[in-house]
């Protein structure tokens, strides 16, 4: 499927090339690359390779992302791992909100990635079920769910309802495998969000079966807590958390 609008300014892909251990790196739904950039490019100025993949029908207009599926999602971050995969020995992967829950996708699914990161992750949000029956196209937008003042995430200003049902689709399939999950893992939970429920990082803790896991709560941050007040705290979190996964 040719994508019919451009991608916006600041939502392109990006690529670092750096050592031999690489970290991706994926937004979330209805999002753009430019919630994650300022992480990917932390990452790439502490020697990593990094990949920030656009995710399919995201970054351009919410009408091109109407038509795609969760399926397009998981193959742009699988384009991503195998990307890094061509370049790199040792793989990382880490993501926010829909970004959280297909890094979770990626490690249920290829047990050689040597650690995850997710970052306020979606596996249940109960007001989503009722809001894919409406009869409605589109809905108002999710994004921008930010504390700090003046900082605006380049997210969509509709949401599509058919993207709901595919996002529900993908965090079912998801919850029913973390079992399946055993490398290390980071889980960084906003106190407050309006958009993904808290508890949700909390489920997923207890239900991987990883031996090394840890959770943090940001105190200081919505949803999108990699623009918001607590970025500095995930950048300094999750490269202490590589360096001592490495060490190992």
């Amino acid at each position: 499927m040719e994508e019919k609008y451009s991608v916006l300014e600041g939502a392109e892909p990006f690529y670092f090339e750096g050592n031999n251990i690489g970290i991706l790196v994926s937004h979330g739904f209805t999002g753009s690359t430019q919630s994650m950039r300022p992480l990917g490019e932390a990452y790439a100025k502490a020697g990593y390779t990094v990949c920030g993949p656009r995710l399919k029908g995201h970054g351009t207009h919410y009408e091109e992302m109407e038509k795609t599926t969760y399926q397009d999602w998981v193959a742009s971050v699988e384009q991503g791992y195998q990307w890094l995969t061509e370049r790199c020995d040792t793989i990382f992967v880490t993501g926010l909100s829909m970004g959280g829950t297909l890094t979770l996708y990626l490690a249920e699914n290829h047990p050689d990635i040597k650690a995850i990161i997710p970052i306020n992750a979606a596996i249940e949000i109960q007001n989503m079920a009722a809001a894919q029956n409406v009869e409605a196209r589109f809905l108002d937008a999710i994004g921008s769910d930010i504390k700090k003042p003046g900082v605006k995430e380049l997210a969509y200003e509709k949401t599509p309802v058919r993207s709901i049902g595919e996002i529900i689709k993908l965090m079912e399939d998801v919850k029913s495998n973390l079992s399946q999950i055993t490398c290390p893992a980071l889980i960084l939970v906003s106190k407050e969000d309006h958009v993904v429920p808290p508890d949700n990082s909390q489920i997923i803790y207890e239900q991987i079966s990883s031996k090394e896991k840890r959770l943090i709560q940001m105190d200081n941050s919505y949803h999108v807590a990699t623009l918001d007040n607590d970025q500095d705290v995930i950048i300094t979190e999750t490269l202490n958390f590589i360096e001592q996964v490495l060490k190992k």
